[in-house]
C-alpha cells in the first residue's frame, strides 16, 4: 500500500490503501492518515519530511498488518509504503469492489461520520466530516468529538458546531454506537429542529406577557397532564406559592392544593375525590366542564376548561364576585319594585318600543288574565288589544292605542273610558315612559262619573281626553 503527498496533500495512492484508510486524493491531507496510524506508529512524525532525498523505516507496535511503516522523501515530495503480508496481497477482486462500494457511499453521505479509538483520537472519517473540520473552529490534535461544543444536559444527544467566521452556529443531533473498542459518530443537521423551538419559546414568551396583564387566571397543561404555562392572576386569584406552580404540577396535585388552600368547594364526600376529579380533567379535555365555584370567603368563581391542540388543555379562573353581587342585587330591586307594584289597585302594563309587553302587576293580571311570566311566546300590544276588546264594550280608539305603543302616534299622553262586560267601568291612560316605552294604566272610575260617561259614549266620535 502507497501513498503519495506533495506539501502535506495527497494527491495519489494505490487502489488497497485507498480503501484500507477511507482517503481521497485532493479531499485528505497528512494528518488524515497520521491520526489513522499513530496508534500503531507512535513515533509517526507530524508532518512530511522535506529536503533531499531520505527515507525513515518505522515498527508497528502490534503484530497486526501492516507490520512496518516506510517514508521516503524527496524536495516536496513523500512516501509510504506500507508492505502487506502474502496473505493480504491475496484479497480478492470482490472483496476490493465492496470497499470501494463502502467507500463511496461513506463519502457521499451528507452526514458528518467518524470513529475514534478508546484514547478519544479519530482513526476514520468521511469527506463530510473533512468539510466541516475545516469550517470550525478546532484543536487538529483533538479527539474526535472535539469538532463539537459538549452536549448540553438538557439534550445529551445535541451539540453544536461554531464557524471559524463566527456565522450562526450549526445543531447536530448525536449518535453514539460503540464496537469492537471504537467509538462510531453519526451527526445529523437538525438546524430546522432547532429553529423551531427557539420559535415555539418566542412565541410562548409573548404569550406570558399578553397573559401576565389578564385578570383571569390562566393555567394550560400539556398532553403528558403537567402544567405548561400560567399568569400571574393565576396566583392571586388561587392563593398557590409560584414555586409550588413553577414545578410543573400535574392536574390532580393542582386540584388537590386548591382543595387544601380552600379555594374551590369542599367535596361533599372525600373518598370519591380522585374520582370526580378526573371526571373533571375528562370534561375540561372535551369542552364540557364549565361550573360556578361560592367559596367560604364569599367570593364566587367561574371555572371552564377548554381543549386546545396537540393534546393539552386550558382552565380559565375568573372572580365574578362583583358580577354576581350586582346580579342578586338587581334580582331584588326587580322583586321589590314587582311587589310594590302588585299591592296597588290600579292595572299597570308597560310595552317595550317594539310593543312587547315586558311589565305588568297583579291587579293587572287579575282583570285581563294576561300573565307574559306564563306565556310561552311574547305578548305584544295587538295580543294585550285583542283581549281587552273581547273583555269589554265595544270602542274605536283601541287601534289608537297600538299606533301610540308603535311610536307612530303623537308624544302626548291621553285617556279613554273603557266599559269591562265584568265589572266596573276603567279609565284607560296610555303615557310615554323612559327608553321609548309605553305605560297603559287601567284606573276604576267613579260611579257618577262612569254613569256619565256611559250616557255619552254612544254618541262620543272621539273620547280621547287629556290625562288628568
Amino acid at each position: 500500500m502507497s501513498l503519495l503527498f506533495e506539501d502535506g496533500h495527497l494527491i495519489h495512492g494505490s487502489d488497497n490503501a485507498l480503501t484500507r484508510f477511507a482517503l481521497a486524493p485532493g479531499y485528505h491531507h497528512w494528518e488524515d492518515i497520521r491520526e489513522a496510524l499513530l496508534t500503531r506508529f507512535p513515533e509517526f512524525p507530524a508532518s512530511p519530511r522535506h529536503g533531499a532525498t531520505g527515507n525513515l523505516t518505522l515498527a508497528a507496535e502490534d503484530g497486526d498488518s501492516p507490520p512496518e511503516l516506510r517514508i521516503t522523501w524527496r524536495d516536496a515530495l513523500c512516501w509510504l509504503h506500507l508492505p502487506q503480508t502474502r496473505a493480504a496481497e491475496e484479497i480478492t477482486k470482490e472483496t476490493f469492489t465492496k470497499l470501494a462500494a463502502l467507500r463511496r457511499a461513506s463519502d457521499s453521505s451528507p452526514n458528518p461520520a467518524w470513529q475514534t479509538e478508546a484514547g478519544g483520537r479519530i482513526i476514520w472519517h468521511n469527506k463530510a466530516y473533512a468539510a466541516l473540520k475545516q469550517k470550525a473552529q478546532h484543536d487538529p490534535e483533538c479527539g474526535g468529538a472535539a469538532l463539537f461544543s459538549t452536549p448540553s444536559p438538557d439534550h445529551p444527544n445535541r451539540v453544536c458546531l461554531r464557524s471559524a467566521q463566527g456565522e450562526k452556529p450549526d445543531w447536530y443531533a448525536l449518535t453514539t454506537t460503540c464496537e469492537d473498542n471504537l467509538q462510531i459518530y453519526h451527526a445529523t443537521c437538525i438546524n430546522a429542529v432547532v429553529a423551531a423551538e427557539e420559535a415555539q419559546r418566542n412565541f410562548v414568551q409573548t404569550l406570558a406577557k399578553t397573559f401576565a396583564h389578564l385578570s383571569i387566571g390562566l393555567a394550560i397543561f400539556d398532553r403528558n397532564g403537567q402544567l405548561a404555562l400560567f399568569n400571574p392572576a393565576l396566583v392571586d386569584l388561587t392563593a398557590l406559592p409560584a414555586p409550588f406552580l413553577s414545578a410543573r404540577p400535574t392536574m390532580v396535585s393542582f386540584f388537590d392544593q386548591l382543595r387544601e388552600s380552600r379555594r374551590m368547594p369542599e367535596p361533599k364526600n372525600y373518598k370519591n375525590w380522585r374520582q370526580e376529579i378526573a371526571e373533571v380533567i375528562a370534561a375540561a379535555t372535551d369542552g364540557r366542564y364549565q361550573e360556578t365555584w361560592s367559596l367560604e370567603n364569599g367570593q364566587t368563581y367561574s371555572i371552564r376548561g377548554r381543549p386546545h391542540p396537540d393534546g393539552a388543555t386550558a382552565f380559565l379562573i375568573e372572580d365574578i364576585t362583583a358580577e354576581v353581587t350586582l346580579t342578586r342585587n338587581f334580582r331584588a330591586e326587580l322583586e321589590q319594585s314587582q311587589s310594590l307594584l302588585d299591592t296597588l289597585e290600579d292595572g299597570f302594563a308597560v310595552f317595550s318600543a317594539s310593543g312587547v309587553l315586558t311589565v305588568c302587576n297583579a291587579a293587572y293580571r287579575t282583570q285581563w288574565k294576561q300573565d307574559p311570566d306564563k306565556s310561552f311566546a311574547e305578548i305584544n300590544i295587538d295580543d294585550a288589544i285583542r283581549v281587552w276588546r273581547e273583555m269589554s264594550s265595544a270602542n274605536p280608539l283601541w287601534a289608537d292605542i297600538a299606533e301610540f305603543v308603535m311610536c307612530r302616534g303623537d308624544g302626548a299622553g291621553w285617556n279613554m273610558p273603557i266599559y269591562p262586560l265584568k265589572g266596573a267601568p276603567l279609565s284607560c291612560e296610555v303615557s310615554a315612559i323612559a327608553s321609548g316605552a309605553t305605560l297603559v294604566r287601567f284606573r276604576p272610575i267613579p260611579v257618577g262619573a262612569a254613569r256619565q260617561d256611559r250616557s255619552a259614549a254612544p254618541m262620543a266620535s272621539d273620547q280621547r281626553q287629556p290625562p288628568k
